[in-house]
């Protein structure tokens, strides 16, 4: 059975290698057409553009893995059928089940790697992509001047902010709202803040011309100014939970976060009692989404075997087809999640949970048949 464990996984290797190396170049030359003006205008050299796509590859190769998985499973499958090799392991005794041990084998390896390269490597590799963009291109620019921000620090606490400098650590015209925690339409206190400094000794900011009102319960409204205080100097504030980082990770796209990061800014916004769910779908999504190799491979096997009479191009076409519906429910499960509609782990894990169960049910349904 090793020999022919590795004669299936060596057919299979290739193909998932031809199929990485064909979807790549396509994907590479559809971008570079789309971009080329933008290059063009832009005055890049050709090293900087080689430098762009070595920093895209990575998410590329994100991408294409699961079409190349599932590429890889029909071409094998379907050639141990045409030159009747599937008929011959069939007549050894050997189920179907037992000949994709070794094609699961493979995609549980490919997964495993895919969860630290989804999860460390990818990112790391966008936010080079991305600041190439916003040096070179203008896209996706983060201004050095953030402009009219507004931010639940905590369950009770509402940020607004004027203008944040980054080179400055400093933000501008700053209003603190205090909502009573009974009744979150009652406003208990307003703090309108001048200047804030973010003080990078005490990891706390110092606020600068503050205006403080007090709202009591029969309308009387108390006005009393401050001219310097740290937050946690002033009882009714206490500490102010966003800091410069979060500020600017905010303006960042999740998919330029490696995991741990975006693990540490979803905890640091569940402590200021922020809501954190497409944070954590895409947190979770990150985890989840390396194992649509294996369920590419189970479809592909329990299609491509139960191969007809000119039937291979419809099943070629079925099992496309039930690889965007696979990309395009998760995108929908998504939308839920960012809503709060769904459990962001249930979000991230429902299309899997679903698409596996059928493909392993079509599995069964073809071994039990072929037999």
């Amino acid at each position: 059975m090793k020999i022919l464990d590795l004669y299936i996984i060596k057919q299979f290797t290739k193909n998932f290698l031809f199929g990485i190396f064909s979807f790549l170049i396509i994907f590479i030359l559809v971008d570079l057409f789309e971009n080329l003006d933008k290059f063009i205008d832009n005055n890049l050299s050709i090293s900087a553009i080689i430098q762009y796509y070595i920093n895209f590859i990575p998410e590329i190769l994100k991408l294409i893995t699961p079409v190349s998985m599932l590429m890889a499973t029909l071409f094998t499958t379907s050639k141990f059928n045409t030159y009747s090799e599937m008929t011959a392991i069939n007549s050894a005794g050997i189920s179907l089940l037992r000949y994709s041990v070794s094609i699961l084998i493979f995609g549980v390896l490919i997964t495993i790697i895919s969860i630290y390269f989804n999860g460390w490597v990818v990112p790391a590799s966008n936010s080079k992509k991305l600041n190439f963009e916003r040096t070179y291109m203008n896209k996706n620019k983060i201004s050095g001047i953030i402009q009219n921000l507004h931010i639940q620090d905590t369950e009770n606490h509402i940020i607004s902010i004027g203008n944040y400098i980054e080179t400055d650590k400093r933000s501008e015209n700053v209003s603190v709202q205090i909502f009573d925690k009974d009744n979150s339409f009652k406003l208990n206190y307003r703090f309108d803040i001048k200047t804030m400094l973010w003080d990078s000794t005490k990891k706390e900011w110092k606020l600068i011309n503050i205006s403080k009102r007090e709202f009591s319960s029969d309308s009387v409204e108390i006005f009393t100014k401050i001219d310097t205080s740290y937050a946690s100097q002033i009882p009714e504030i206490k500490k102010i939970y966003i800091s410069p980082s979060q500020i600017i990770k905010q303006q960042l796209k999740p998919d330029e976060l490696v995991i741990t990061d975006l693990e540490n800014y979803i905890d640091s916004m569940e402590e200021s009692g922020q809501n954190v769910s497409k944070a954590k779908v895409d947190y979770y999504s990150k985890i989840s989404f390396p194992f649509a190799n294996i369920i590419v491979i189970i479809f592909g096997i329990s299609l491509s075997s139960n191969r007809r009479k000119s039937g291979a191009a419809i099943q070629f076409g079925i099992s496309i087809l039930v690889t965007f519906v696979y990309l395009g429910f998760t995108k929908i499960s998504q939308t839920f999640g960012y809503s709060g509609d769904i459990d962001p782990v249930l979000t991230a894990w429902l299309a899997n949970i679903i698409f596996i169960f059928i493909a392993a049910a079509n599995l069964v349904l073809v071994s039990v048949s072929k037999k």
